[in-house]
């Protein structure tokens, strides 16, 4: 004997006929299709991102309109589209100019990103439409971008000559600030301190960079014993811009230390400059061993005073958190790590650091 269907749980508590309960659900299917349809039809468009970039930077709607090519009220229009679309207000109007809401503020982080990743991308095909294999864009700090890095791109060349690379030299902080807009796939640096743990992932390569005052082999305090740090506060110093890390942790060891700050300074992060200035002057600068050896070893330079108390820890690989790295930079990252691991000696590297694994 057949038994009958059971009844739907549902139509016990609202009365409702099978007949009804499977209309009232068709009804519910159309209605979320439709939804859908509506997020699919309504996508953000490149030029909407690009102004809310713009009103980020200029914080007024004229300036942005003109920067982007439009007028004001095309601009305010475009606005009103994204923010429609949204269901969410994404600026709001004071008599200083515009300022982004929280809404605002993650939109725009976004939008960053995806713009970047578009100009890569484009970058990238045309690379590819020219014959090369990809483009890779890296940054690094000084010490392993004339150290590591060079030697990391020689083999990924031998291995791959087509793959174009993009290098820049800066300190940390904004590089990382770079890496997180999308302009760079990777960075060679240090981790920051505070701030934007989640959403990078770090791989360290060694564990500690050592730093030591240098100066050109002229210099009146070259040839001498080894000079004390408080003895070369009044030498004129060349420095790296500030906010750098080097240069705030070389000043908090004056302060400890109970000396006044150096006041004769040149700042500038270019190595070309600093060699050319240690040269044909008597400016000394903190500056990791490693990026001076070369110079040190030819008798250009010298160094007077090693192994800096600044605490700076090491440096290692990053990239964004759930990115996918293309084959050309996963080539350049993978080289990275295996020459990292022949060039600094295991104790010198903390254990059990993590590994990160692209795709």
């Amino acid at each position: 004997m057949q038994l009958p269907p059971r009844p739907r749980p549902i139509a016990k508590h609202t009365g409702l006929s099978e007949g009804g309960i499977t209309l009232l659900e068709n009804l519910l299917t159309v209605t979320n299709k439709r939804r859908v349809r509506s997020v699919v039809r309504s996508p953000l468009k490149t030029r909407q991102l690009a102004l809310l970039v713009l009103l980020d930077d200029e914080r007024s709607l004229a300036r942005a309109a003109a920067a982007a090519g439009l007028t004001q009220p095309a601009a305010s229009k475009l606005l009103r589209q994204l923010e429609d679309t949204l269901d969410v207000k994404l600026f709001e109007r004071h008599a200083r100019g515009m300022e982004p809401t929280r809404y605002g503020e993650i939109l725009i982080r976004h939008a960053r990103t995806a713009l970047s990743g578009l100009g890569l991308a484009r970058e990238e095909i045309t690379a590819l439409k020219s014959g090369l294999a990809g483009k890779v864009a890296i940054g690094a700090e000084l010490s392993p971008g004339i150290h590591l890095l060079p030697m990391a791109i020689a083999r990924v060349k031998q291995r791959s000559p087509a793959v174009f690379l993009s290098i820049d030299i800066e300190p940390s902080r904004p590089l990382i600030q770079r890496l997180l807009k999308g302009e760079f796939d990777m960075v060679v640096g240090r981790v920051p301190e505070v701030g934007h743990a989640d959403e990078l992932d770090y791989e360290p390569l060694d564990a500690d960079e050592p730093h030591a005052i240098i100066a050109g082999a002229h210099h009146p305090l070259a040839g001498h014993e080894e000079t004390d740090l408080e003895d070369l506060v009044d030498q004129p110093w060349i420095l790296p811009p500030e906010g750098s890390v080097v240069r705030e942790r070389l000043f908090a060891t004056f302060r400890q230390r109970g000396r006044c700050l150096p006041t004769n300074i040149v700042e500038t992060d270019s190595m070309p400059a600093i060699t050319a200035l240690l040269r044909q002057s008597h400016y000394v600068a903190a500056l990791p061993e490693r990026a001076a050896e070369s110079c040190c070893g030819t008798g250009i330079l010298t160094v007077l005073h090693r192994n800096l108390p600044l605490g700076l820890g090491g440096f290692g690989l990053m990239t964004r958190r759930q990115q996918k790295l293309s084959p050309g930079a996963l080539l350049l990252f993978d080289t990275l790590r295996e020459l990292a691991e022949q060039l600094y000696p295991p104790e010198g590297r903390p254990r059990g650091a993590a590994r990160t694994t692209h795709a």
